[in-house]
């Protein structure tokens, strides 16, 4: 439970990592493109808070002195199958909501669980 915890502060600070990240790039992007350009937008940011939580989930949440260069393949490996199933919603809800916050919070909230524990069983494994 105290790693879950831990997971969900560090993925909050990820949270503020891609949400600053999605909006500046949001500004960025002409609204004429940005239906074209979300899925690019989307990625981007959510690759940049993961890059933090990794850092952070490997120092303080599961204090893993495994290799770091394995752990870290594992941990995009699994980020990039959150980010899949991220886009998936995005598409889904997109229609419906429009391709601004409020489908990016669907989109990020639906790969949490996935995180926790493909990082907790798969890359993290070997930490008690």
């Amino acid at each position: 439970m105290r790693q879950f915890v831990k997971f969900g502060v560090v993925g909050a600070s990820g949270f503020v990592v891609n949400l600053i990240v999605f909006t500046a790039l949001q500004r960025l992007v002409p609204s004429h493109a940005q239906p074209v350009s979300y899925s690019v937008i989307y990625s981007i940011a959510f690759l940049s808070g993961g890059v933090s939580n990794y850092y952070l989930n490997r120092i303080w949440t599961f204090r893993s002195e495994g290799h770091a260069l394995v752990e870290g393949v594992q941990f995009l490996t699994v980020s990039a199958l959150a980010l899949v199933v991220g886009l998936i919603v995005s598409a889904l809800v997109a229609p419906y909501l429009g391709h601004g916050h409020r489908t990016w919070l669907l989109a990020t909230i639906a790969g949490i669980f996935v995180n926790f524990f493909l990082n907790k069983y798969w890359t993290f494994k070997h930490v008690a």
